[in-house]
């Protein structure tokens, strides 16, 4: 898996250390000469010192096709900037926009090519939710980014196909709010039967959303 990182502050380092310790193929941008060596040699890898927003740059990095573009600078417009550029001129599969300050959120999820989260953790997690199939989708931060509003569709071959809600044991820490099928939403209860195709929307603390999803994800063995 490709990922590209621009920014190399406490977020962008933690990252990428992240993403190399699970051996993707990282490569991350830093604006500042002294800040790319020294990233260079904490993390043991090649940092690319260049401006993220610039073309050339965003080329050098193999930014085209990436599977995950994550914008992580210390500028909320900077990380707007690159992040349009890596969805409209080298079509990253995946973009990731980090908002430094909370109330820049809404206005990077409208004018953004990609999803504005604003915690760490949260980053790492969609991240990994490209890795795997599951089609789950980040809605919200909550709680400065220590939970997340998620949804998912169940698949045509799902396992939990004419299932009770009382009956899946959900992961501590999660809660499925509403389940919308066939344009309507309900809000569901334990004698909610689930079926193919229900958009299902939950509410997701620390990890629990990583092992939601690998339960909604089940396919018919």
């Amino acid at each position: 898996m490709r990922v590209v990182i621009v920014g190399g502050g406490k977020v962008g380092a933690q990252v990428a250390r992240n993403m190399l310790d699970r051996s993707y193929d990282v490569k991350l941008v830093e604006k500042s000469k002294a800040k790319s060596a020294r990233l260079a040699n904490q993390l043991e890898m090649e940092v690319i010192c260049g401006d993220g927003t610039e073309i050339p740059v965003l080329e050098s990095v193999g930014t085209l096709n990436a599977d995950c573009f994550i914008a992580v600078t210390g500028s909320d417009q900077d990380n707007l900037v690159a992040s349009q550029l890596a969805k409209r001129e080298f079509h990253a599969k995946r973009v990731i926009i980090r908002a430094n300050d909370p109330r820049n959120l809404d206005a990077l999820r409208t004018l953004g090519s990609g999803i504005a989260v604003s915690s760490t953790e949260i980053i790492t997690n969609l991240i990994e939710q490209e890795a795997d199939t599951a089609q789950m989708h980040l809605l919200a931060t909550l709680n400065r980014g220590k939970a997340a509003i998620c949804a998912m569709v169940l698949p045509e071959d799902t396992a939990l196909d004419g299932t009770l809600l009382k009956d899946i044991t959900l992961p501590e820490g999660s809660l499925i709010v509403s389940v919308l099928r066939e344009g309507k939403m309900m809000i569901p209860n334990g004698l909610t039967v689930l079926h193919a195709g229900d958009e299902i929307v939950a509410v997701c603390e620390g990890k629990s959303q990583q092992s939601l999803m690998k339960i909604l994800a089940q396919h018919v063995q």
